[in-house]
């Protein structure tokens, strides 16, 4: 007998509910909202009784993969309701003392490595970041925005021609948790 499509249920916590419209999931929990536009060809997204189902179509090892990846974006979305997804990092700098200071949707980074030029990362919607001396903290719902966030001040403070085992400086990424 031959498989005409993958097809996998994602229960959904208590207290959760569903919206899906075409490609756009949308799960709600009091006043916490994820929402994810979902575009991937052969992937069918229904809301069921027991919680999400997604099927793909044909049956082939690719589109198991991609079935299972949206799966996985779907339990975050669900588990970032409940909890908030948070990475910590830190500032480092060697001689330049570098400032760092958030400003509505944007992170300014003065005097890196010298630099007369401010530096900025962008914030995703829905992302809280809170700079304490040394200690940046990025905290949100959603696993996604949060992560980008953090990426977007990593790599705003990338040093760029010169030699990294000896201009150390820059926002480095510490820990990833809930």
């Amino acid at each position: 007998m031959i498989r005409e499509s993958f097809k996998e249920v994602v229960p959904l916590p208590e207290g959760v509910q569903a919206e899906v419209t075409g490609t756009k999931v949308t799960l709600k929990s009091g006043s916490n909202e994820n929402t994810r536009v979902f575009k991937v060809k052969g992937i069918e997204i229904r809301k069921t009784d027991m919680g999400l189902e997604i099927e793909a179509t044909p049956a082939k090892r690719k589109m198991n993969a991609k079935l299972k990846t949206v799966v996985s974006h779907l339990h975050n979305m669900a588990k970032g309701l409940d909890q908030e997804f948070e990475y910590k990092l830190a500032i480092v700098y060697s001689h330049f003392p570098m400032s760092v200071n958030v400003k509505g949707n944007v992170v300014e980074i003065n005097n890196f490595a010298g630099e007369k030029k401010v530096r900025q990362a962008k914030i995703l919607p829905g992302v809280q970041v809170e700079v304490k001396g040394k200690d940046v903290s990025v905290k949100g719902h959603s696993k996604e925005a949060v992560g980008q966030t953090a990426a977007n001040l990593e790599t705003s403070t990338k040093v760029r021609g010169r030699d990294r085992r000896i201009f150390q400086d820059g926002i480095f990424i510490v820990s990833k948790g809930k």
